[in-house]
């Protein structure tokens, strides 16, 4: 299904690769564009997780780590990918305040996953345990190559759009709507893509929500951790994704900072229908229901010397449970 996914995936970004090629260019446009997405598509399949890394300064990381924190979240994704029956994936940090984390690559043979500073430095082990074995749920399933793809495409799709109105070249009498129908598109093509990104995402989160669950073995500990992500994220600016937002859908929450955004364009489901759905997966395993987690105060994360990388000073007195 997740192969049927993708091939679904990328005919849409083509057929909106040769669309936007032939209001720019006519007919001989839309041959070029195809050429290019056709090349595109390759390209992204076997590279597109090693862009998406190098965009966001990943740092592979091993038990030799000098940071005890560090160490600790390596040893628990090799154990639980073992546990998982997966082969060991990459395992990265990325110099960011804001907790979150990702997984990527074309197959479970060539993964990575990748959690932020301000992850490891804002929750508890237990809880980055839950959200690890969610990014390892997405290479279980095989969601890694849809995500990677789309992301680049899709980026590729907005800046191609946006060429559309400064080179909309080609004979009026060709293109469908002419410098109207070139604006039309500039606009709607991105959006569309943006569409065919949530067509798949929110079902795809359950899922990997529910197996991530069963891999570490502790719903609630991951449904804690989705919480306070969703706090910690809003007063923390992720400055790679919001200059990049094709690729927001890759992450276990949004991490674009916009306030308010509409529901319909999101690109995740809601974190109240995530933990409520984890909960009850919680009580049919047999655990005793844990105290729902307080709701957290936006706040910039905190630094610590506990990561590897410098951050702002400390602005917060959040417990870390056993991690110090």
């Amino acid at each position: 299904m997740n192969h049927l996914k993708t091939f679904a995936l990328l005919a849409v970004m083509t057929a909106l690769f040769m669309g936007i090629g032939y209001l720019i260019g006519g007919a001989m446009g839309m041959v070029i564009a195809l050429a290019v997405a056709a090349g595109m598509n390759l390209f992204s399949y076997w590279n597109a997780d090693k862009i998406v890394l190098k965009m966001y300064r990943a740092q592979p990381v091993d038990e030799t780590h000098p940071n005890a924190v560090v160490r600790a979240y390596v040893a628990d994704v090799k154990q639980m990918a073992t546990d998982a029956g997966l082969p060991l994936p990459a395992i990265t940090i990325i110099p960011n305040d804001q907790p979150n984390a990702f997984a990527t690559g074309r197959n479970p043979q060539n993964a990575a996953v990748a959690a932020t500073t301000g992850l490891l430095d804002m929750l508890t082990r237990d809880e980055i345990r839950g959200v690890m074995a969610h990014e390892l749920a997405h290479v279980k399933n095989r969601d890694t190559l849809t995500m990677t793809v789309t992301a680049t495409v899709a980026g590729a799709i907005a800046m191609l759009a946006n060429f559309a109105l400064f080179f909309g070249g080609g004979d009026d009498r060709e293109r469908p709507g002419g410098l109207i129908g070139t604006i039309a598109l500039m606009l709607l093509a991105p959006m569309a893509a943006g569409l065919v990104q949530m067509a798949i995402s929110r079902a795809r989160e359950y899922e990997a929500d529910r197996v991530g669950a069963e891999i570490a073995n502790d719903p609630q500990a991951l449904a804690s951790a989705l919480q306070k992500i969703e706090a910690y994220a809003r007063g923390a600016v992720n400055v790679p994704a919001e200059r990049n937002p094709a690729t927001a859908h890759m992450f276990i929450i949004n991490p674009l900072n916009g306030k308010g955004a509409d529901n319909l364009f999101s690109t995740h489901p809601a974190t109240g229908n995530r933990v409520r759905a984890l909960m009850e997966l919680g009580a049919k395993m047999g655990m005793n229901r844990r105290p729902t987690t307080a709701p957290v105060t936006p706040v910039p994360v905190a630094g610590s010397a506990r990561t590897s990388v410098p951050a702002t000073p400390p602005t917060s007195t959040t417990p870390r449970g056993p991690w110090g």
